[in-house]
């Protein structure tokens, strides 16, 4: 028996579906049981997530789909954004834009690329794989944050 259940929504890469995709999230996960605050974290990072995929994906006027994904575990869900379009690199993308370079007032971020930033903030842990098309899978656990079972403790 698998240890989690698996709910996929597959929308076109249109403005107007992503709300859609994001009310799926929602009450999947108010059905395992995360809090209002938490659910508000799982709706505003997939919803970025969606909305790149969207915006970014694909070429003006190409058809093109994205496929929402969301595993139901015991004590997480993992949300799943993929689409088939042009791709990125993640790490020159993210050194790039938004606020990653140092602290800064909010003021003064640059437009665009809040995206990620918020995506990495409000979940416990975001992957990005980009090959044919882009993959995000985020992770949010029912209890917090997690720590690695190998970290190194500290003791006091």
């Amino acid at each position: 028996m698998q240890p989690y259940d698996y709910i996929e929504v597959k929308i076109p890469a249109k403005e107007q579906y992503i709300g859609v995709a994001r009310l799926a999230i929602s009450g999947l996960a108010s059905r395992i049981g995360f809090s209002y605050d938490d659910i508000e974290d799982l709706k505003i990072a997939s919803s970025e997530a969606i909305t790149n995929a969207v915006q970014h994906a694909y070429a003006e006027g190409e058809l093109g789909e994205v496929v929402v994904g969301c595993a139901l575990f015991a004590d997480k869900m993992e949300i799943m954004i993929a689409d088939n379009g042009a791709s990125f690199n993640y790490e020159e993308t993210k050194n790039s834009v938004g606020p990653y370079k140092g602290k800064v007032e909010v003021e003064f971020m640059r437009e665009g690329g809040l995206g990620l930033y918020l995506m990495e903030t409000l979940m416990d842990e975001v992957k990005v794989y980009h090959e044919e098309g882009v993959t995000v899978l985020m992770t949010k656990y029912l209890e917090g944050e997690r720590v690695d079972k190998d970290a190194e403790t500290i003791s006091s």
